[in-house]
């Protein structure tokens, strides 16, 4: 299982371990990822994902996964998240009709 983000796909980064003696060996840098249900309420539906604890913080902040999935660009959604943003622009597009 990979150690990605479902929403915004952020991964592991790497980076140096220094000692007292500054000599440095490589090491990563993994996300804080959370096993988080998040509902969306313009569908009714809920949906298990593996999000980042700031992916998570900017969720609530944006009052809940719709309110995130609309705001956010599809240039930073993982494809995951595209497929369901595409079925709640779909639904929104059914509902104002």
């Amino acid at each position: 299982m990979s150690r990605t983000c479902d929403l915004l796909g952020t991964g592991p980064m790497s980076g140096n371990n220094v000692s007292h003696s500054k000599r440095r060996t490589r090491r990563r840098f993994e996300p804080n990822l959370c096993n988080v249900t998040l509902a969306s309420e313009a569908l009714g539906q809920r949906y298990r994902l593996r999000v980042t604890a700031a992916t998570l913080r900017t969720v609530e902040f944006k009052g809940g996964l719709d309110g995130f999935l609309i705001g956010t660009k599809n240039v930073k959604l993982t494809e995951k998240a595209k497929k369901i943003k595409r079925v709640l622009i779909k639904n929104q597009a059914e509902a104002a009709a």
